[in-house]
């Protein structure tokens, strides 16, 4: 598989500036058009402005990028037919010729690839309610498991069974620790109503953690940066409570299973809280791209 590097990304690595990675499937799947292209470009502009290079990375017939050139972005943004793909779909996607947008797995592994270290995201996929039933666990738990990287993050999504992934994270060895907080956070809600064991409050701390990552060896582990949305960009919790348990029972009763879980249940909080959700996806995903690019520049510093 031939991974493009871009120049500016390529250079930036080179001479051990900063560079954050950011998934291509918030673009592709997650806005509707033209604000799609519009959060893209301000997210890239985002990175920057902290002082570091943007790394957005997709697959665009059948070639992974990391770094998008204008044309690029606009492609993944507005063209029919963006596939979602996860690091399970990349080899098919290569040989197909096709092109896709990177979810949290695919993106961290061709990240890593790259050399680039830092990745800010959204939320991270979990461990599914009912488990016991579905055996249904996002592969970016196992991803993160073998790679060395740091993902900032606003926890993972609140349709999740959350201490269970909490739980897996641990039993697969991936370092968990909020950032300003000892509270683990719920994507759209500041605090999921579970702990962390570990807090790290400035961007410093957060690489010196990497480097000792480093120095101690071990297996090649991810650092997850669990960063909340601030309280008051944060969705209402009684109407997240409320209209998170009329997803659930709508999914039920309308046999939703598998894949189509996920976005049937963001879909229905969007709806239903008047984009309120979508508001605070965006509010955390702003964060920590921002949080994301000032650690990527600590990490820099000799």
């Amino acid at each position: 598989m031939t991974l493009v590097v871009s120049e500016e990304v390529q250079e930036a690595l080179a001479a051990r500036r900063p560079v954050v990675a950011l998934e291509s499937t918030i673009i592709a799947h997650g806005l509707p058009r033209p604000r799609s292209l519009q959060v893209a470009r301000e997210l890239e502009r985002a990175v920057r402005q902290e002082g570091a290079v943007p790394a957005t990375i997709a697959v665009l017939d059948g070639t992974p990028y990391v770094g998008l050139a204008e044309e690029q972005l606009e492609r993944v943004a507005d063209e029919e037919g963006i596939r979602k793909l996860g690091h399970r779909d990349l080899a098919p996607a290569v040989a197909a010729g096709a092109s896709g947008a990177t979810t949290v797995s695919a993106t961290a592994s061709l990240a890593a690839r790259a050399g680039v270290r830092v990745f800010a995201t959204g939320g991270l996929g979990g461990v599914h309610r009912q488990w016991t039933v579905t055996q249904d666990e996002s592969a970016d738990l196992g991803l993160l498991a073998r790679t060395r990287i740091t993902v900032v993050c606003a926890g993972v999504k609140s349709i999740l069974d959350v201490p269970a992934t909490l739980q897996r994270l641990e039993t697969l060895g991936v370092a968990v620790a909020g950032y300003g907080t000892d509270r683990f956070p719920g994507f759209y809600l500041s605090d999921s109503g579970h702990g962390v064991d570990w807090t790290l409050r400035t961007p410093e701390q957060v690489a010196d953690v990497m480097r000792a990552q480093d120095t101690l060896g071990g297996p090649e582990s991810a650092l997850v940066v669990a960063n909340p949305v601030p309280e008051e960009e944060q969705l209402d919790p009684a109407l997240h409570a409320r209209v998170l348990d009329e997803a659930l029972h709508a999914c039920e009763e309308q046999g939703v299973t598998g894949q189509a879980v996920t976005p049937f249940l963001l879909g229905f909080l969007v709806r239903h809280t008047d984009g309120a959700s979508l508001n605070a996806n965006l509010a955390a995903v702003r964060g920590n791209v921002r949080l994301g690019a000032r650690i990527a520049v600590s990490w820099a510093r000799p």
